[in-house]
């Protein structure tokens, strides 16, 4: 099978297989405020990662690419529709337009059709300085995202076994590179000692890519004669993944993605401590099943209720809202209280 091919397995698979709702998302609950004190139409949802300036805490994130025309296709929608919003979009690894140059359109297309905004590159941890710079080129890109998916390509019939030098490279890539780096898991969470290493490699940015959203072990597995099963429920659930994340000391700037559908489980993952929430499994679904019109309608609606979900807190900016009181529990809690993390303090904020 040619990677052009897989790709679009993978497109296929990842609306086939849906998202689980394993996320954890359902374990956190607001503290109502009667009093809020604000007004929706006062309320800022600017934030801002790695000095870039976002207008939205909520971003298109990486999907595909390396296709040929149906991917190209796919990128250019949503090109189109995170021009329309001003939001961050990311593109799929660029591992293909590396290995083949007539892929590269596939890619370019992104900033053709969201020609001042913001676009993140994207390459695997196995890439070179050199790799990395040309993703970054080609797309003129203002960030750079390094996905690590170890189970993935464990689980990939054709997929990389030899793990080895990841942090080295990455650090290399960090140093090297003239725009911000953000190293991306795939959908099985980053655990706190992941996160510290990667912040002692120069990384100022991670997106922890949670257990619950599109799973790449289902996907995988899906192609392969042999399945191995016992990788489907792998991972760290999103919310977990958040807190792990923002209990490692020091400057932290998280992008929380793995299940987020809605508006009201950007606003947890933001309140948990994340800078900003991706989309990438649901904003799909709906540009193939909707249309693109009807997606406009979806993500306004997002940015609409976002705003509420703020105000009913009494939260007039998203450093206000990621003070607001909180209450975790189930499986959330468990595993945070086995890990030695104070679920508490997200109760007594405020």
């Amino acid at each position: 099978m040619s990677r052009s091919e897989r790709k679009m397995d993978h497109v296929k698979n990842a609306l086939s297989t849906g998202q689980s709702r394993q996320s954890g998302l359902d374990d956190v609950t607001f503290v109502h405020n009667t009093l809020p004190g604000t007004a929706v139409e006062n309320i800022s949802l600017t934030s801002e990662i790695g000095g870039l300036h976002l207008s939205s805490p909520v971003f298109i994130n990486a999907m595909t690419g390396g296709g040929g025309r149906n991917t190209e296709t796919i990128n250019r929608q949503l090109a189109q529709l995170a021009n329309v919003f001003h939001i961050p979009i990311a593109v799929g690894s660029q591992m293909s337009a590396i290995k083949d140059s007539s892929e590269a359109h596939t890619y370019k297309v992104v900033r053709q059709y969201h020609p001042r905004g913001l676009i993140f590159a994207n390459v695997g941890s196995e890439a070179s300085v050199e790799e990395a710079r040309y993703c970054v080129d080609l797309l003129e890109a203002d960030a750079l995202q390094i996905h690590l998916n170890v189970i993935q390509e464990l689980v990939m019939p054709e997929g990389d076994r030899d793990f080895r030098g990841a942090l080295e490279r990455i650090e290399a890539i960090v140093s090297s590179v003239n725009v911000p780096v953000i190293v991306k898991e795939v959908g099985f969470g980053m655990s706190r000692e992941t996160v510290s290493k990667l912040y002692s490699a120069g990384v100022e940015i991670v997106d922890i890519g949670g257990y619950g959203g599109t799973n790449f072990a289902k996907i995988e597995n899906a192609r392969r004669d042999d399945p191995m099963t016992f990788f489907n429920d792998w991972g760290i659930p999103t919310t977990v993944s958040v807190i792990e994340a923002a209990s490692v000391p020091g400057k932290r700037e998280i992008l929380a993605t793995g299940g987020i559908q809605t508006a009201f489980d950007a606003a947890k993952v933001i309140a948990l401590g994340a800078n900003a929430a991706g989309m990438a499994g649901r904003v799909l679904y709906w540009m193939q099943n909707d249309g693109f019109e009807q997606t406009i309608s979806h993500l306004e609606l997002v940015f609409d209720e976002l705003k509420m979900i703020m105000a009913a807190t009494g939260a007039g900016s998203i450093k206000e809202f990621q003070q607001s009181p909180l209450i975790i529990s189930g499986n959330t809690k468990a595993w945070l209280n086995e890990r030695g993390i104070d679920t508490g303090k997200f109760a007594r904020r405020g």
